[in-house]
């Protein structure tokens, strides 16, 4: 599947010790281009969660912001490690199950293990690593918002890859009696301007000029740029910029076409394989 890379992604969790909220914008770049807005306190994660981006994405500016707000403990309030907490916990509930007379545990007792009470560093490492956990969260978010949008981005451009086959099967089918006509009128404006006329001279003349107009190898070239963006889109993953480079050969083709062109028809078909070719290039740009 291929990926847009314009997504907006926004994950929060609220907790005794304080709420995090994390906003994750992404939009089209030619790089990967992270940009990161954390509390001062959690600077020193930044390293982190760039690897995480990395992970998950190629291309893309992203702009990634955390709030963090403190419930305020003060300075005598006690900071529990719920992790260790639960553990002790559970341990108690075991023993309690095979000990029908286990005493009750003394609260302060529980207080004194190693591990429950947190100090201000291990209580800043434990928002830390909630914030790298969540930070993950929202980029599994983001990713498929990309891939949905990135779906849709294909069947655009499959719409468009259609259309250029029905305008490039229609100037085929017609340029037999395009260049039929072209030679009739060569023949009778060179009839009136000479009565004796060189037959070799003349019939390489009309050689000269069908080659000229002749597009097969044009036409031929844009069904096949049609089929390696096909395959492009179905193998998936990061193909923007190959898209891309197939964009401007399309266009390239129809330009050649649109210079040969000798009737007002192929001349319409042209310009609109060019506006098909311009709407795909816009798209393209927001493809990973």
């Amino acid at each position: 599947m291929i990926a847009s890379m314009t997504a907006f992604s926004r994950k929060a969790q609220n907790e005794e010790w304080g709420n995090l909220t994390w906003e994750i914008r992404s939009v089209n770049h030619r790089y990967l281009e992270p940009h990161f807005k954390l509390p001062d306190a959690l600077r020193y994660i930044e390293p982190q969660l760039r690897d995480k981006l990395k992970k998950y994405v190629g291309r893309g500016k992203f702009d990634c912001a955390l709030k963090f707000v403190d419930q305020g403990r003060s300075n005598t309030t006690l900071a529990l490690s719920r992790d260790a907490l639960a553990g002790v916990l559970a341990a108690v509930s075991e023993l309690e199950s095979a000990h029908k007379k286990w005493a009750k545990l003394n609260p302060l007792e529980i207080l004194q293990m190693p591990g429950i009470l947190l100090d201000p560093a291990e209580d800043r490492e434990y928002v830390a690593r909630a914030a790298c956990a969540l930070f993950e969260s929202a980029l599994g978010e983001l990713s498929e918002t990309r891939l949905r949008e990135g779906a849709e981005l294909a069947g655009f451009i499959h719409q468009r890859l259609d259309a250029i086959d029905v305008q490039v099967a229609e100037v085929r089918r017609r340029m037999p009696e395009i260049l039929g006509n072209q030679r009739q009128r060569l023949i009778k404006k060179l009839e009136e301007l000479a009565a004796d006329l060189d037959v070799d001279r003349l019939e390489q003349e009309l050689v000269y000029a069908a080659q000229k107009a002749d597009v097969d190898e044009e036409l031929d070239r844009l069904s096949t740029h049609i089929n390696e963006v096909r395959r492009i889109l179905g193998k998936g993953g990061s193909c923007g910029r190959r898209l891309d480079f197939l964009m401007q050969e399309l266009n390239r083709e129809a330009n050649t076409l649109s210079s040969k062109s000798l009737t007002a028809d192929t001349t319409l078909a042209a310009v609109e394989l060019k506006v098909l070719i311009e709407q795909m290039r816009e798209q393209v740009q927001n493809i990973e």
